[in-house]
């Protein structure tokens, strides 16, 4: 039974194309059953989409824009048996950590379900970011001799998965999942965040922080009007970020700028995830997951107006695009000007940006439908 419930875990995924060209494909990721959810793929410049699709709970649109020289960003749909796994994956430092959690974090989660025979709750979530935390530990001390800078290299993470009729959120970092929920029969729609976010800006945060670190007067500072823990980062929980949780790490030959004046008493950040479990219901219209790029450019309440005021093909591509014009209008550019600037210059317009939206089918959930084939679905810029 083990090895059956295994195999539902054994999903495939291969990147957008082999040369990065614009076009649009359809059919099948991989070997092993894995399948795009009948979705059509597509690029445009720095932009990825696949419109529309469907996954075991009702449909998905996901897109990704890239800013940063190397794509920062890795996101990913599963979608079986056991139910729907959604993962954003804002990197930093680098695109490593978050290649490593999108290559590790379902796989992990699935070998320790099929521990439980199958049963998902907020402890086997949590194990999985606790064993992913750990293998990427491992990966870094391996390659501290020739690769020390690894350990400054970090991941924010939102998890999102369905199991029967119950959703849990997973997150670690400034990433966010909205709920748009139906109001009444006005035709209306209502935005609910269900995720939190670890970032000193937040005051809730460095309350935290100050209370984790009573004895530390400088445990968040304000440094050009960002406040960051040690002055350094703003995020509060990740995974990797080594350098700040290990005092190992926290030494030559990293970057000086990473380096902290004091000795490193105990972990500054955590790898442990804020986990709620939301009963769903037959309100609950759609999420939007996006990475923090998005959330810069867009509130909650407009986010959640332009994928109900509109065809569901394409919704995160909608997003995204309106995150692009609005970031191009507080510059005070055109948006088709901003359209022409290429990565690494980008950055210094928007961040990168990673949108999932997942439309619900409550006649299938109630059902308790089963997605057959799997979907298996990797956002690819590049990897």
């Amino acid at each position: 039974m083990l090895r059956g419930l295994m195999n539902l875990f054994s999903l495939c995924w291969k990147p957008f194309g082999p040369d990065g060209e614009n076009h649009e494909t359809n059919g099948v990721l991989g070997v092993g059953g894995g399948t795009t959810g009948g979705s059509r793929e597509g690029k445009d410049g720095l932009l990825w989409f696949r419109d529309i699709g469907k996954y075991g709970s009702g449909e998905f649109s996901m897109a990704v824009v890239q800013a940063n020289q190397v794509l920062e960003d890795q996101s990913q749909i599963e979608s079986s048996q056991f139910g729907t796994f959604v993962g954003i994956y804002d990197g930093h430092g680098g695109p490593e950590a978050a290649r490593y959690v999108c290559d590790h974090l379902f796989s992990n989660f699935g070998a320790i379900t099929a521990e439980s025979h199958g049963v998902v709750t907020a402890e086997t979530i949590q194990r999985a970011f606790r064993q992913t935390e750990e293998g990427f530990t491992t990966l870094v001390s391996e390659l501290w001799g020739s690769r020390p800078n690894m350990a400054t290299v970090g991941t924010c993470c939102l998890v999102g998965v369905i199991y029967q009729q119950t959703l849990f959120i997973a997150s670690l970092g400034d990433s966010r999942v909205v709920l748009g929920k139906k109001v009444g029969n006005t035709g209306g729609i209502a935005a609910m965040q269900l995720s939190t976010e670890h970032n000193a800006n937040i005051e809730a945060i460095r309350h935290e922080l100050k209370e984790l670190h009573p004895n530390d007067r400088q445990i968040v500072v304000l440094k050009h009007g960002v406040w960051r823990v040690k002055g350094i980062i703003q995020v509060s929980r990740s995974i990797g970020d080594l350098y700040m949780k290990h005092a190992q790490y926290n030494r030559e030959p990293i970057n000086a700028k990473f380096r902290l004046p004091e000795p490193m008493n105990m972990p500054l950040l955590s790898a442990n995830p804020t986990i709620i479990s939301h009963p769903l219901h037959p309100s609950d219209s759609f999420l939007i997951f996006a990475s923090d790029g998005l959330w810069e450019h867009l509130s909650n309440e407009k986010a959640v107006d332009i994928v109900h005021s509109h065809p569901r093909a394409g919704s995160a591509k909608r997003l995204v695009k309106a995150a692009l014009q609005e970031a191009a209008r507080k510059r005070e550019m055109r948006y088709s000007d901003l359209q022409k600037i290429d990565k690494k210059v980008r950055r210094h317009f928007h961040d990168d940006i990673t949108v999932i939206v997942l439309f619900f089918n409550h006649d299938l959930i109630s059902r308790g439908a089963v997605q057959d084939p799997p979907v298996s679905i990797r956002s690819a810029l590049e990897h």
